[in-house]
C-alpha cells in the first residue's frame, strides 16, 4: 500500500493518491505512534476506503486509487517506513520507543510490512459527487474532522477554490499570526470564509443558526451563484490586508497575545470593518490612535462577543466607523 502511495507522488502519477479536498497531516507525532504500535500489536484498524477513478477526460487518472478515508493512516504508514517518524509514548511496547524504522531487528521489519490493512474498494461507477458524498457520511459528526476540514470535501465550488487560495497569502498568515497546528487545522481557509460571509451578510447573522450553518449556507450559496465576482472578491480581501499591514505593526493582534494566533471575533470585527471603511473611501488613511487597544474594541471583542446580532453589527460597524473618523 505504502508503495502505491510513494511511487510517483512527486508527479502526481502514483496509483494509490490523496485528492485535493482532504485534511492536510492532522496528527502528532504522539498519536501516528500509538497507531503504528497498534499495527505492530496486530490489533483491529478501521478499514480505509478507496475509489477507483474513472476519467474519460484525462486518461492519465485512469485507474488511479483516491483515497475517501484513511489518509491519516496511509501519511503515518508511509512516514514511519520512510524513517520519518520516531516512536514516541508507547505505552505497550516501550522497548520501541525512540525507534525508527530503521533501527528495528530486520524480522520485525519484515513482520510490519506484511501487516494487513483492510480496504473497502469502491468501483469505477464512484462518480466524483458520489465520492464525496462518501467522504461525508464517514466524516459527518467526526471530531477528529472539524468544521472547515469538512467544508472542502463537501461543499466544493469557485469560492471555496478561493478561500484555499487566499488563505496561503503570507502576509495574511502574519498578521494573525497562525501556527503551524492553526494551518494544519485549516483555521487560515476558516478565517478567510469567515471575512467574506460577515462583510457581505454580518447585519443578517442570527445566533440560533449557529456559526457554522451561517458560514455553510454562506459557501453553499455563493459557490452556486453564478454572477458571483471572483476578482472582485480577492482585490477586496487583498486590499484589506495591505490596509491592515500599513495602518497596524501587529497585525490583527493586541495587548499581551503578540505571540498567539488572533481570536476568530477579533479578526472577524477588524478584517470586516477595514473592508468596509474600503468601500466608502479606498483611499483611506487611518492616523487615530490605537484602535486594537481601545476600550470599547476589547469590550466589543470580548468571548462573547458574536453571541448576537447586535453584538456583532456593534464591533464591526465600530472599526468601520472608527476608520472613517466618525
Amino acid at each position: 500500500m505504502v508503495q502505491k502511495y510513494i511511487e510517483g507522488r512527486e508527479d502526481d502519477t502514483n496509483e494509490l493518491f490523496i485528492p485535493d479536498y482532504q485534511r492536510e497531516m492532522i496528527w502528532d507525532e504522539e498519536r501516528q505512534s500509538k497507531f503504528i504500535e497498534s499495527v505492530f500489536l496486530g490489533l483491529p484498524i478501521p478499514p480505509i476506503f478507496i475509489a477507483d477513478i474513472n476519467d474519460r477526460d484525462n486518461e492519465e487518472d485512469e485507474g488511479r486509487l483516491e483515497i475517501i478515508d484513511g489518509t491519516q493512516r496511509t501519511r503515518t504508514l508511509t512516514r514511519f517506513i520512510k524513517n520519518e517518524l520516531k516512536l514516541s509514548e508507547l505505552k505497550k511496547l516501550t522497548k520501541l520507543n525512540n525507534f525508527k524504522f530503521e533501527d528495528l531487528p530486520l524480522p520485525r521489519q519484515r513482520r510490519f510490512n506484511r501487516a494487513t490493512v483492510r480496504i473497502i474498494e469502491l468501483t469505477e461507477k464512484a462518480n466524483e459527487e458520489t465520492r464525496r458524498d462518501i467522504f461525508e457520511r464517514i466524516n459527518t459528526g467526526s471530531v477528529q474532522l472539524n468544521e472547515m476540514e469538512k467544508r472542502r470535501g463537501i461543499l466544493p465550488g469557485k469560492v471555496t477554490d478561493l478561500v484555499e487560495e487566499l488563505s496561503k497569502l503570507s502576509t495574511f498568515i502574519e498578521l494573525c499570526y497562525f501556527s503551524e497546528t492553526a494551518i494544519n487545522k485549516r483555521e487560515p481557509q476558516e478565517y478567510v470564509l469567515r471575512f467574506f460571509a460577515f462583510l457581505n451578510n454580518y447585519q443578517n447573522f442570527q445566533i440560533t443558526l449557529g456559526i457554522n450553518d451561517f458560514l455553510n449556507e454562506y459557501l453553499h450559496n455563493v459557490n452556486q451563484d453564478k454572477k458571483i465576482n471572483l476578482k472582485e472578491m480577492k482585490n477586496e480581501f487583498q486590499a484589506m490586508i495591505s490596509f491592515a499591514r500599513k495602518h497596524f505593526p501587529n497585525g490583527f493582534r493586541s495587548g499581551k497575545n503578540l505571540d498567539k494566533t488572533t481570536t476568530r471575533i477579533k479578526f472577524e470585527s477588524l478584517s470586516v470593518g477595514i473592508a468596509l471603511a474600503l468601500r466608502e473611501k479606498n483611499n483611506l488613511h487611518y492616523q487615530g490612535d490605537d484602535l486594537l487597544n481601545t476600550k470599547k474594541f476589547k469590550d466589543y471583542t470580548k468571548s462573547d462577543g458574536s453571541t448576537s446580532n447586535v453584538k456583532v453589527v456593534r464591533r464591526i460597524e465600530y472599526v468601520r466607523d472608527k476608520l472613517l473618523g466618525k
